[in-house]
């Protein structure tokens, strides 16, 4: 079927005419591209002119690896005549040849027209197209028909004479004749789009998609049983054309794929390849550049390239790009196409665009870019450097890459600040791979080899907020810290004193104002850029401690990254910030804000090698306090058995275990986890209640297992510790405990000095615990109005932390604190009025009559509002109520 042909055979068959009557004609056959269907074409115009002998037909075709060959397209057409030399002659000789195969031409065709089909003249040999010019030129007496296809653009002067000789170019198939085609093999219509795009009007394509389509769909890889016809075809096409073609083909996959503006310029920029002959022009690069539009034609062509070609080629394309100041990843991903990067710019660009990857949280990226970079030559501090960035971002996935990775940065570095740096990251890393012996080690190491009096200190100071993560340790570092302070330099006094504040602050020694005297004045003054963030994290605890929560936070901002770009791990500060920004959220009551930051972190490390225990249990805490008991469990889940590790870490993680035991009503296993936790703090002289009031939370515990008296004990304990710290957070939260263990009147007591305390606070989460209970006191106590008014706020309190309600579906799952409220409320028999009274007159009016059946357009009518208002009425209503449907409000208004 050969479609939308028509000027070409009859174009053919008015020239056969004049060849019928003696007058010799030529028609040339061309198409700037292969498969355009000349060969078709040709042999449509053979069978249709030459059928029934009408015509003797001659047949040559050029052929690439002949073209050296003088006379070889001629010698296909008179293979008889042995005459015919193997070697070009020149000047007259040449002539003399050429008017000899005409003669005889002319005679033979003098008995019998003669067609001579010529096809793929672009191929022929030198000499052999000068003889098709000759004989074109002298075809008008002679009754030969000269028809010839050639892959060429036919915007030049005409090959042929005009007088006797006709050009036509064969343009692409129309999208109609495509859809016929495709409709025609039994193609669907997805398959026939794939046809129109893919083929780009070129027939040779068309059909091969056609074959391919009609075995499934593509792409097919091509190892697959069956081949893929349309790769095979621009592949074979490629091996047969010229260099320059091949090469500006690959160049133009190159830059699609960059999404660079494609011309000729750049093509030649790109391959440098085509000295020998001229470039493509422009409307050849259009035609390749529609047709290498599609990923189909894309794929087919890399596919038939060599390896070294298609990585000379990203490597050109990354040299522009760097030259015209594009963005380093956009260079760098043209980088990693090529094995090996041999040159320091391409290192350079790598690097480059690690950090930019970084800046938006693109970690993989990130990374890729700099194993790239570290696969070619670096000099050996360039290749530490590299090492340590590299590290940084593997640990969260996997912290034994990360670990090796950073170990192999602090070896190859010589210079020993150098070397202090990596040591540092190695050791931060080791942390959080809970292997904090070792980290240790490794800052001595480094320490030893130090002859700079205040790098040895600066390595003390921080090596002594690892020793942290170690109880005995602890001690000794502390020690150390304390005979360092009256001598050690002004910038890093700072970490110095902080890091014995928390001592003494964990030992029941220090309080709460006495602490904020130390750090706030500390904060004002310069610190060794190598301790900023181990300071500030410092800082930020004992600020937390003192329930100074939102300078706590300030100081968290400053260093730690703004999502998606995740933490550096390799950083021991910044563990510290992380974990304040945590409890001082979980603090505040902000439990939603706790799971977004957190819980993707303690996720993605989990099983990694790197474990977060505390980050776990805030993520668990959280999620308990907003009613999703089983998810914390999956969160303590994720830290894993501590092992060896006796890190604070894992006291806090027992303590949140604890709490969840007790929200289940496991009292005992809840007590266990409560003693574990404080057996582990005392261990490491941290007795104060700031951090995790075990006590109360045993005392609690016993009291529900009917062991009061032990309860007392422990709880009287708690309260001296909390009165010594002195924040309103600590000293009610151990009232209430002590009030759980005493009752009566002196319970009463303890709760209401516990409520003021807490009332103008920032500690949300134990002001209702305590209103709970102190309503419930007063009305045992047979106080109902007070108890009544104590556990309504109570209630408005949980309700204010309670997570909003989703916009599609039905309202938040009940948090801990609104259930225990809400459980007080109907235990004590009273009657909520808090909903309603949240309410503006007119909402109250428009959510009555919503509740009691009636729409919107009815309440409209009734009140003589606008439907608008109306809406405007109920949406604030259901904000207000944190309900989401019509049919919650009767329910909500009765309370």
């Amino acid at each position: 079927m050969l479609l939308e042909r028509d000027e070409v055979l009859g174009m053919a068959a008015t020239a056969a005419a004049a060849v019928r009557t003696g007058s010799g004609r030529s028609v040339l056959l061309s198409a700037p591209v292969a498969g355009r269907g000349r060969t078709a074409a040709l042999e449509a115009i053979v069978r249709q002119q030459a059928g029934g002998d009408a015509m003797r037909v001659g047949r040559a075709r050029g052929v690439p690896e002949e073209t050296a060959f003088p006379f070889g397209l001629v010698r296909q057409l008179f293979a008889d005549d042995e005459a015919v030399p193997f070697s070009a002659p020149g000047g007259p000789d040449e002539q003399r040849l050429f008017h000899r195969l005409v003669t005889r031409l002319a005679r033979s065709a003098a008995e019998r027209p003669a067609l001579l089909a010529v096809d793929d003249l672009h191929h022929a040999d030198e000499p052999s197209r000068r003889w098709i010019g000759y004989l074109a030129r002298r075809i008008a007496d002679i009754p030969v028909l000269l028809v010839a296809t050639e892959c060429a653009d036919r915007s030049g002067p005409a090959a042929f004479p005009p007088a006797t000789g006709a050009s036509v170019a064969l343009h692409p198939l129309s999208v109609s004749a495509v859809i016929r085609i495709a409709r025609a093999a039994g193609l669907d219509q997805k398959a026939a789009a794939t046809c129109v795009e893919a083929g780009a009007g070129n027939p040779a394509l068309v059909r091969a998609l056609v074959a391919d389509l009609g075995d499934g769909p593509l792409p097919r890889p091509s190892s697959a049983r069956s081949h893929s016809r349309y790769r095979d075809t621009i592949a074979d096409w490629l091996r047969r054309a010229d260099p320059c073609l091949r090469h500006a083909c690959l160049a133009l996959v190159v830059a699609v794929e960059e999404g660079m503006p494609a011309g000729p310029g750049l093509l030649r920029r790109l391959s440098g390849l085509c000295t020998p002959r001229r470039p493509p022009g422009e409307r050849s690069v259009r035609r390749l550049s529609r047709l290498l539009s599609h990923p189909l034609a894309r794929e087919a062509v890399l596919a038939a390239a060599e390896p070294e070609e298609v990585a000379e080629l990203h490597t050109r394309m990354a040299e522009l790009l760097d030259e015209s100041g594009a963005p380093a990843t956009a260079v760098a991903s043209r980088l990693l196409r090529v094995d090996r990067p041999s040159e320091v710019w391409m290192a350079r660009s790598l690097a480059d665009a690690a950090e930019e990857a970084m800046r938006v949280g693109q970690v993989a990226e990130s990374a890729a870019y700099l194993r790239h970079a570290l696969s070619g030559p670096l000099d050996p501090d360039r290749r530490a450097a590299l090492c340590l960035r590299l590290g940084a971002l593997e640990l969260p996935n996997n912290a034994t890459a990360g670990i090796r990775r950073l170990h192999t940065g602090l070896e190859l570095h010589t210079d020993l600040r150098e070397r202090a740096t990596a040591a540092t990251a190695l050791s931060a890393a080791l942390v959080a791979g809970r292997d904090p012996d070792t980290a240790l080690r490794v800052l001595h190491q480094v320490s030893r080899a130090a002859d700079d009096d205040e790098l040895v200190q600066v390595l003390q100071a921080l090596g002594a907020l690892v020793s942290s993560h170690d109880g005995d340790a602890w001690r000794g570092a502390v020690a150390g810290l304390r005979a360092l302070a009256p001598t050690v330099p002004p910038a890093i006094e700072p970490l110095v004193c902080g890091l014995i504040t928390e001592y003494e602050a964990g030992a029941g020694l220090r309080s709460a104002a006495e602490v904020l005297a130390r750090v706030r004045p500390r904060l004002a003054v310069p610190v060794d850029p190598r301790l900023r963030t181990a300071w500030l994290g410092s800082a930020a605890t004992l600020l937390q401690w003192a329930d100074r929560l939102d300078e706590a936070r300030e100081l968290t901002g400053l260093c730690l990254p703004v999502p998606p770009v995740p933490p550096d791990l390799t950083d021991v500060g910044l563990q510290c910030l992380l974990s304040v920004r945590a409890e001082a959220a979980l603090w505040a009551g902000e439990f939603d804000r706790v799971i977004a930051e957190n819980a993707a972190l303690v996720a993605a490390t989990a099983g990694q090698g790197v474990r977060l225990p505390h980050l776990a249990a805030m993520v668990a805490t959280a999620l308990c306090e907003t009613g999703r008991r089983a998810g914390a469990w999956d969160a303590v889940a994720l830290a894993g058995p501590s092992g060896s590790d006796k890190s604070w870490e894992w006291n806090e993680l027992g303590y949140t275990r604890a709490l969840l035991h007790a929200a289940d009503g496991d009292w005992q296993a809840a007590l266990d986890d409560y003693l574990r936790c404080g057996a582990g703090q005392s261990a490491r002289d941290f007795v104060s209640p700031v951090a995790t009031p075990w006590r109360s939370g045993a005392a609690l515990a016993l009291v529900r297992l009917g062991r009061r008296e032990e309860a007392r004990e422990l709880a009287e304990e708690e309260l001296r510790h909390a009165r010594t710290w002195g924040t309103a957070r600590t000293v009610g939260r151990a009232l209430r405990a002590y009030a759980a263990t005493v009752g009566g009147r002196l319970a009463l007591c303890s709760l209401t000095e516990g409520a003021e305390l807490l009332r103008p606070g920032s500690a949300p989460v134990e002001l209702v615990e305590v209103l709970v209970d102190l309503g419930r006191a007063h009305l045992e106590a047979g106080n109902g109005r007070k108890g009544r008014d104590t556990l309504r706020e109570a209630h408005a309190v949980a309700r204010r932390l309670a997570a909003p309600v989703p916009e599609a579906g039905g309202p938040a799952a009940v948090g801990r604190l609104l259930g225990l409220t809400q459980e007080a409320l109907r235990e004590g028999g009273v009657r909520n009025r808090d909903g309603g009274h949240a309410l503006t007159p007119a909402e109250r009016r428009v959510a009555e009559l919503a509740a009691a059946g009636h729409t919107n357009a009815q309440i409209s009518s009734a009140l003589c509002l606008t439907r608008r208002t109306v809406e405007t009425h109920l949406t604030n209503a259901y904000r207000k109520l944190r309900i989401a449907r019509r049919t919650q409000l009767v329910a909500v208004l009765e309370r």
